[in-house]
C-alpha cells in the first residue's frame, strides 16, 4: 500500500519527465486537491496512507494534466496577489506576471489617486487585477468590464467568494469599442488585454493555445490592437489627471509607450516584472 508521499514522488516524476516546468508544485497542487485537503494539510499528512480510491482519482487528474489542461483548470482555482480565483476555459489563469500590473495599479492609488478613486479593469476576464486593486485599496470603487458574458460571470464569482461584491460592479464593455456615457470617468483604467500576435498564437504552449480563450490572447496581426483602441478611445473615460495602467508582453514596452503618447497620454514609467521583463506600461492623462 502506497502513503501520499510515495504516490506524490511518482506523480512528480511523471510530470518532470513530460516537461513541465513546475513539477514539484502541480504534483502537490493536484495530490492536495484529489485528497480535499489544503497544500498545507497535504504535507502534513504526506506519510499518511490515503483511503478509498485516491490513487486511482489522481491517475485521472494526472491523464489530463499530461494531455496538456492547465492544472488550473483542473482543479478550477488558482491564486492572484493572495486572493483565491475560480477559473475555468472563459478566462485566462492568472498569471505572476500580471501581478506586477497590481501592484503598480495599487502603489498609484494608494499614493496619489485619493480617496474614493473609481477604478476601471477593462478586459477584465477573471477580475484578477481590479479584486486585488479592491482588497488592497478599501477607498477604492471598481468596474469590472469585459466583452464576453461568460467572463462577467467568473468575476463576479470571484468577487463574492474575496466578500468585495458590495465595492465591485461587473459590466459588459468591448475595449475595441467607445465606452459607453453611462460608465462615467475614472480615476485608473487598468488594462491587461490580449496582446499575442495572431501569427505567433500557433507557437504557444499546447496548455495555453488549446486550452486557453482565443479571444483573451489575439491582439492583432502586430499584437498592438487593444492599445491603440485604448488609448484613443477609452482616454475619454479617464478623469483629468487619471492614470492608465498597461500589462505589455515581451518587447512590446517601448511601442506601447509610443501608441500612448500619440494619443496624448503622458507616459510615467514602465516597471519590470520579477523576471526583470518590461511588464507595467503607466500614463497619466494630463490637460491638452
Amino acid at each position: 500500500m502506497k502513503t501520499y508521499n510515495d504516490i506524490y514522488i511518482e506523480a512528480v516524476k511523471a510530470l518532470k519527465r513530460a516537461g513541465v516546468g513546475q513539477y514539484a508544485l502541480e504534483a502537490r497542487i493536484l495530490l492536495a486537491f484529489a485528497a480535499g485537503k489544503s497544500q498545507e494539510e497535504f504535507l502534513r499528512d504526506i506519510r499518511l496512507y490515503p483511503a478509498g480510491d485516491y490513487e486511482e482519482r489522481v491517475l485521472s487528474l494526472l491523464g489530463r494534466r499530461l494531455k496538456g489542461e492547465p492544472v488550473a483548470y483542473i482543479t478550477g482555482e488558482w491564486f492572484f496577489y493572495g486572493l483565491p480565483m475560480l477559473v475555468g476555459p472563459n478566462v485566462l489563469i492568472p498569471r505572476a506576471d500580471t501581478e506586477t500590473v497590481a501592484e503598480t495599479a495599487i502603489k498609484y492609488l494608494k499614493g496619489r489617486a485619493g480617496n474614493g478613486a473609481r477604478v476601471l479593469d477593462l478586459c477584465c476576464g477573471s477580475g484578477c487585477i481590479g479584486l486585488a486593486i479592491a482588497a488592497n485599496v478599501p477607498e477604492a470603487r471598481l468596474i469590472l468590464a469585459d466583452k464576453e458574458e461568460r467572463a462577467l460571470a467568473a468575476a463576479r464569482r470571484n468577487a463574492g467568494i474575496n466578500a468585495l461584491s458590495r465595492r465591485v460592479s461587473c459590466v459588459l464593455g468591448d475595449a475595441l469599442e467607445r465606452p459607453p456615457k453611462a460608465l462615467g470617468r475614472f480615476d485608473m483604467i487598468a488594462c491587461n488585454p490580449p496582446y499575442i500576435p495572431t501569427g505567433e498564437i500557433e507557437g504557444l504552449d499546447g496548455s495555453v493555445r488549446d486550452y486557453e480563450p482565443r479571444e483573451a490572447l489575439d491582439g492583432g496581426a502586430d499584437g498592438l490592437d487593444f492599445y491603440r483602441s485604448v488609448c484613443s478611445l477609452w482616454k475619454e473615460a479617464l478623469s483629468e489627471g487619471g492614470y492608465m495602467v498597461f500589462e505589455c508582453g515581451f518587447g512590446q514596452s517601448g511601442e506601447v509607450a509610443r501608441i500612448g503618447a500619440a494619443a496624448g497620454l503622458s507616459h510615467l514609467e514602465t516597471v519590470k516584472d520579477t523576471n526583470g521583463i518590461d511588464r507595467a506600461v503607466v500614463f497619466r492623462k494630463t490637460a491638452e
